[in-house]
């Protein structure tokens, strides 16, 4: 017996509240934007400069007693947090691990040995049995790199999406594409902002698997819409795209689910070293499929789209490749 999660004959009107889910759509986004300039992100150590310790010891994580040894070293923002392992606790075992985030120092393009020696020996002393698996520092003219290029990542990600479906279908479908693209995106930032979880190279990682997810669901869905278009001539364009949605609708459904209940797991028994990647996956598989019908198909259908599919291109829209498998 096969599993079916929506019914084969779904007949859902998506656009009826089309006006309202683009406004809110639009609200949130400039939410975003707002919350973005006023809060910040919580950058990493990747973006912000500075030095990472993980602490491993054999007694309980004592904060207080860690933050009073570091104190007389004058290093600045120290922020020290107690790693919580969802693995470890499920099978038993004993977690007593922290991180240390150090900023950079002033001068110094990555902590120098003899700092890091300070730091270990301040600790070794509230706790003997402590060990240093990792520590990592970047320095602020590497960090203003990494910024730079991941904002260069993520512009030519989108403008190449763009160029893709422009070839492969008209302009008003990339027009589409691409403003579902960059609503996940600013809403992801958004989120973060609100949030406050670390921003670091993983979560730049994130944004362009969201953009290649938010894509792949698009490109099904306006596939279907150029079929349809092609086998109903008369049919007015809300009806082929409602039709074309309720089409593919099971497999967006279940596609989204899969990744889900995947990711899920991942955030629940991966450790919190991959959280940050992991939630930013999350958000953006529902955001993305969201944005692939109230967003994308509903600009598609404002905008209007060629209909005479039999005719030879004339060369104004970008469809010469329409046939080409990629």
């Amino acid at each position: 017996m096969r599993l079916k999660l929506v019914p084969s004959d779904t007949s859902l009107d998506f656009f009826r509240l089309s006006k309202l889910t683009l406004g809110a759509s639009a609200l949130a986004m400039i939410a975003s934007v707002v919350l973005f300039f006023m809060m910040d992100l919580n950058y990493g150590i990747d973006f912000r400069g500075g030095t990472t310790i993980r602490t491993d010891a054999q007694n309980p994580v004592d904060i207080v007693a860690y933050r009073a040894a570091l104190q007389p070293l004058g290093l600045g923002d120290v922020s020290i947090t107690q790693v919580i392992d969802p693995a470890a606790q499920l099978t038993g075992a004993v977690s007593n691990v922290s991180q240390i985030r150090i900023e950079a120092q002033a001068g110094a393009e990555a902590a120098t040995i003899d700092t890091i020696k300070s730091v270990k020996n301040a600790l070794i002393e509230v706790d003997p049995t402590m060990s240093f698996p990792q520590i990592d520092s970047v320095g602020p003219k590497v960090s203003g790199e990494l910024i730079q290029t991941a904002v260069i990542a993520v512009i030519l990600a989108i403008a190449a999406v763009l160029f893709y479906i422009w070839l492969r279908f008209e302009w008003q479908f990339s027009v589409g594409a691409v403003a579902a693209l960059v609503h996940d995106i600013v809403l992801t930032i958004g989120i973060f902002s609100v949030l406050q979880i670390k921003f670091d190279l993983a979560i730049i990682a994130a944004l362009l698997t969201i953009v290649g997810y938010s894509l792949n669901d698009t490109v099904v869905v306006f596939d279907r819409v150029r079929e349809n278009l092609r086998k109903y001539k008369t049919k007015p364009l809300k009806d082929v795209l409602n039709m074309s949605i309720n089409e593919t609708l099971s497999r967006t459904v279940m596609t989204s689910l899969t990744t889900l209940i995947a990711l899920i797991s991942l955030f629940m028994l991966g450790g919190d070293v991959i959280h940050g990647f992991v939630f930013a996956m999350i958000w953006g598989v529902v955001v993305g499929t969201y944005s692939s019908v109230f967003v994308a198909s509903a600009i598609l259908l404002r905008l209007g789209v060629k209909r005479d599919w039999d005719k030879v291109n004339d060369g104004r829209a970008g469809t010469q490749f329409a046939d080409i498998d990629a």
